[in-house]
């Protein structure tokens, strides 16, 4: 791996854009910040999904920023060119097939923190202890902080090296197999094999319990 931006400069996210986003993902907060800001970077050096899968991108969370990354590269679950791994890291690889060329975004640490109120009134919230005030209050904070995040340079944000790597193979499509406990179509690459019969994962699990 080796750095590749120290941009000193970068293009400001329209308002447009920033309304679209959040009203794909239902409220405006640090996370999806920053997925909007990931999602500069990946535009700028990889670019768009122009056609079927290719852009490919690789998420190691499941938090916010992978519904602005989503709606904005084009990468989606459903034509298989958005990979997750559960690896609970807020960092991003994309991948151009055109070419190969690759990029891996990790967040810088201490590129963000919560301000001591917005922290302690996230952590009420959580436990279902705010007031209406409170509430109201912790909301303002909250878009306030995905403000500061949206100010910030990208690249002051994450840290970007240029990745070599095998790239995931294209989407497949596979064949349904049937269960034989409740009897609900299975692809056939998640059918697991138990007692002589065939079934989906949950009643695979099942049977094993049961044993």
């Amino acid at each position: 791996m080796s750095t590749v931006l120290t941009a000193e400069d970068h293009v400001t996210l329209d308002e447009r854009t920033i309304a679209e986003v959040v009203r794909f993902h239902g409220h405006m907060c640090p996370g999806l910040a920053m997925g909007l800001q990931a999602s500069q970077i990946a535009l700028r050096e990889i670019g768009p999904n122009a056609t079927d899968e290719q852009v490919v991108a690789v998420v190691e969370t499941d938090m916010c920023a992978v519904d602005a990354i989503q709606f904005q590269t084009g990468c989606t679950f459903g034509k298989g060119n958005l990979i997750h791994r559960d690896w609970g890291k807020n960092a991003f690889t994309f991948f151009r097939r055109s070419d190969g060329r690759g990029i891996r975004l990790s967040l810088r640490p201490n590129a963000w923190q919560q301000d001591p109120e917005h922290r302690e009134l996230f952590a009420k919230r959580r436990a279902g202890e705010t007031t209406a005030a409170e509430n109201e209050r912790f909301l303002e904070l909250h878009v306030a902080a995905a403000r500061r995040v949206l100010e910030m340079a990208p690249e002051d944000l994450y840290e970007v090296v240029f990745v070599d790597a095998v790239l995931p193979p294209k989407a497949r499509i596979h064949a349904s197999v049937r269960c034989e406990s409740c009897g609900e179509g299975t692809m056939e690459t998640r059918i697991r094999r138990v007692g002589g019969r065939e079934l989906c994962p949950p009643c695979f699990e099942a049977a094993l319990a049961g044993l």
